[in-house]
């Protein structure tokens, strides 16, 4: 939304009678690196027993009201840019399965672990008018949320999005999480599929995203620019996918 992070807090759940210690402290050092990265402290948390672990980081940020990107100001017009490719979902259900395959885990791992700050930062430094991110939603569902609170429809050529390598084949495989089907089967309220899609093309389209990327509403003569600086820096594929148009029937339409 336009902020910048100022300090994080550690939330922790950790079966500390069940697994070593050694596990927790590097979850933790995970954590520190990524808020060291991101130029923040760390400045506490909170930490509990729990028999599955679980980690993750609250954030407080700050932005001028008037700065604030929102996910409900997007124009007619717009182009839709995606600054990370999709995936990650069905890789992370493929591990669980053990059936990925070790440098398809380490594209997952290094698509996960790269922040947002870069493609968050330029949009300061270009006309956007609205974000979001891609989380555990899926593309389809946090694009839905966009289009709603701004009143227009989006359509989105397939062929456009960028995935990471070997997901159309997990997909096929059946590496697919419950989080994903049940995002599928919410967004056939909202989007008209090309019926020369497959199943697998659907699904991978609504996978459910862990630190997924951001999509962004802005004007077609500067999105170019703005998918090159991104994949410049990053080194992952961010693309122009789409545009919105005048509200429709439905909200979402994949060609």
């Amino acid at each position: 939304m336009g902020a910048k992070p100022l300090f994080a807090l550690n939330i922790v759940g950790f079966p500390i009678n069940e697994l070593p210690k050694e596990i927790l402290s590097e979850i933790l050092k995970g954590g520190s690196d990524k808020t060291q990265e991101a130029g923040i402290p760390i400045v506490g948390g909170h930490s509990i027993d729990d028999k599955e672990p679980k980690y993750g980081l609250v954030v407080s940020g700050e932005v001028k009201k008037s700065k604030l990107i929102k996910n409900s100001e997007a124009k007619e017009g717009d182009v839709l840019v995606l600054t990370k490719p999709l995936g990650t979902g069905i890789i992370s259900t493929a591990i669980k399965n053990e059936n990925a395959p070790q440098d398809i885990i380490t594209q997952a791992v290094n698509c996960m672990s790269t922040l947002n700050a870069l493609a968050g930062t330029l949009m300061n430094e270009f006309s956007v008018h609205a974000a979001t991110d891609i989380t555990g939603f899926g593309l389809l569902g946090h694009l839905n949320e966009m289009c709603q609170a701004s009143q227009l429809t989006a359509e989105i050529n397939f062929e456009s999005i960028p995935f990471l390598n070997d997901v159309r084949s997990l997909a096929i495989s059946e590496n697919i999480s419950s989080g994903t089907k049940r995002n599928l089967d919410h967004a056939t309220h909202f989007t008209s599929f090309n019926n020369k899609m497959s199943k697998e093309e659907k699904l991978m389209i609504a996978d459910a995203q862990t630190s997924g990327g951001l999509l962004v509403a802005m004007p077609e003569e500067v999105a170019d620019e703005y998918a090159k600086k991104c994949t410049e820096e990053t080194g992952l594929k961010a693309k122009q996918i789409g545009f919105l148009t005048k509200l429709k029937d439905n909200k979402i339409i994949i060609n």
